[in-house]
């Protein structure tokens, strides 16, 4: 098969769909990979580096995309990669299509295929695509927090971790799962004084364990969403619907009435986020005021520490890259249904459930589409 790796044009992006070492294990595999010059310098791997692995290195994305049959990305295609899909052509990324309605018609109007590296699932029910992303941005919410909290960004000035004779800050996690565990052990790390609020008592139980009593934890009623958020300094956002649009569990009303100079981090920001006044936001221009809280909303919060991320994320996807090279489409989703599961939309259908409810399509099962 023949494999393309494009450079991320997404706004400071700097992460790449295959490392050196992926491309590798591919042409050692037999296949063919294109990828666009620079597409790896930014987590320090040069063109050299993949010509060594056996890729071609060509000039421009559009390349990539004539050449391939997989396109391997990170971040969800952008216009001007939309416009060169084709029929047929297989998508492996993240798509976060349930908030994002233009880019699921302009995916449904190319005929590609669009796996989404958020909904592939494991035997146990996890998100093991998802998963490295989602440790590395929850442990980033705290690092980004503790420094909107500084009065020179619009913070209320105060220290996470505060100091003997000065409380810390008090740090409250919206959602106890990969997000919210990471946020809560470096938060814990730094001496805040954190709470963490949850539907799931099994996941609660383990949390208070794991930290051996160094959190509250509660269960999450619209009483004590409401009791903790007002007391938050630090607010994290960490729920997810597989698939599906965030739930809103904080109003702009109880936005408004939190303690002035707060921080909201909304990691949910990717599927819509989960407070009512969140709103995408870039590397580039990271936060907003709104109703005198602080926000950082940013939607690929990994790419800023590109290289961590990268080699993360490869680790997890490899193994599904080199099924979908090694078997072709059909036969690898055919065989394994927790990848079947990240199959998202499939010449001109949605395929995956929560997508079509969300955004108004009708649903084909993956079995039926595949089938066909």
């Amino acid at each position: 098969m023949r494999v393309g790796i494009p450079k991320e044009i997404k706004t400071r992006e700097y992460r790449v769909g295959l490392t050196p070492g992926s491309v590798r294990e591919l042409t050692h595999h037999g296949h063919q990979v294109v990828v666009e010059t620079g597409a790896g310098d930014g987590i320090g791997c040069p063109d050299a580096a993949y010509r060594a692995a056996g890729a071609d290195v060509v000039g421009s994305a559009a390349e990539v995309f004539a050449a391939a049959d997989l396109v391997v990305k990170v971040k969800e295609p952008q216009p001007s990669e939309l416009a060169l899909l084709r029929d047929g052509q297989i998508l492996f990324t993240y798509l976060h299509l349930a908030p994002d309605p233009a880019q699921t018609r302009a995916l449904v109007e190319s005929g590609a295929t669009a796996i989404a590296y958020e909904t592939v699932t494991d035997g146990l029910g996890r998100l093991p695509l998802l998963a490295p992303m989602s440790e590395v941005a929850g442990r980033m919410s705290i690092q980004v927090g503790a420094h909107c909290l500084e009065k020179e960004q619009g913070g209320a000035g105060i220290l996470l971790g505060g100091v003997p004779g000065v409380a810390p800050a008090k740090v409250v996690v919206v959602g106890g799962g990969v997000v919210g565990g990471n946020a809560t052990r470096m938060a814990v790390g730094l001496g805040a004084r954190v709470v963490v609020l949850d539907r799931s008592l099994a996941r609660l139980a383990q949390i208070d364990e794991l930290l051996l009593n160094t959190v509250e934890t509660a269960f999450a009623t619209l009483d004590n969403i409401e009791h903790h958020v007002l007391e938050a300094d630090l607010l994290i956002g960490a729920v997810l619907v597989p698939g599906a649009a965030a739930p809103r569990l904080v109003s702009r009303q109880l936005v408004a009435a939190m303690r002035p100079g707060s921080v909201l981090v909304d990691v949910a920001i990717d599927q819509g986020g989960c407070f009512e006044t969140s709103k995408p936001t870039t590397h580039a221009a990271p936060t907003f005021v709104a109703e005198g809280m602080v926000h950082y909303c940013v939607t690929n919060m990994p790419g800023a520490v590109a290289r961590t991320s990268a080699f993360a994320l490869n680790n997890a996807t490899l193994p599904f890259v080199l099924a979908l090279a090694d078997k072709g489409l059909v036969r690898a989703l055919s065989e394994d249904p927790h990848f079947r599961a990240g199959l998202n939309v499939h010449h001109g259908r949605v395929t995956h459930a929560a997508v079509a409810r969300d955004l108004g399509y009708a649903f084909t099962a993956p079995e039926a589409a595949l089938s066909d």
